[in-house]
């Protein structure tokens, strides 16, 4: 198959048909509480434990989340759409009526999450119009009842309920 370039919505769609966790990055920044979604977290090392992020060159809020000590990632459930599309909105109002604790290193973490992890910058790698965002995973916690947020085509949905497994 040959590779044709399109226009950025074609390709926004294209790139819709993988279906993403969402997690929230947050963090205290100059006693406040700062944080974003991201749907393009993933994995990326057992040893050592390193997990990544993408953030937009035109982000306004990566630059002042990057000077954080901590931050937190927390994976969010399926019930936590509403508060996914406040995390993409206006600084501002991003942490009205929203729950949070924070580590003592300041990480922002959520609660009713499906995991959450505490972590650092390690390393930043220019991709693109993103940096892809290195962080070394300090600590994590799993609550294995919770089902993840999935976004897929534009939407936020759900995995299929799934039966009892052992544990």
């Amino acid at each position: 198959m040959t590779a044709v370039l399109h226009d950025t919505i074609s390709l926004r769609a294209v790139y819709g048909a993988f279906p993403t966790g969402v997690a929230a990055v947050a963090a205290i920044v100059d006693g406040a509480p700062v944080g974003l979604a991201a749907s393009s977290f993933t994995t990326v090392s057992l040893t050592p434990p390193l997990v990544s992020v993408c953030m937009a060159h035109t982000s306004s809020t990566w630059p002042v989340l990057r000077r954080a000590e901590r931050l937190g990632v927390s994976v969010l459930a399926t019930d936590q759409g509403p508060l996914c599309r406040r995390l993409a909105g206006p600084s501002e109002e991003r942490f009205t009526a929203t729950e949070w604790s924070t580590t003592p290193e300041g990480a922002v973490l959520l609660p009713s999450a499906a995991a959450w992890f505490e972590c650092s910058v390690d390393n930043e790698v220019r991709a693109g119009d993103h940096d892809i965002v290195v962080l070394r995973v300090h600590d994590l916690r799993l609550d294995r009842d919770v089902d993840p947020l999935v976004f897929h085509s534009g939407a936020f949905r759900s995995l299929t309920p799934r039966t009892q497994e052992p544990r």
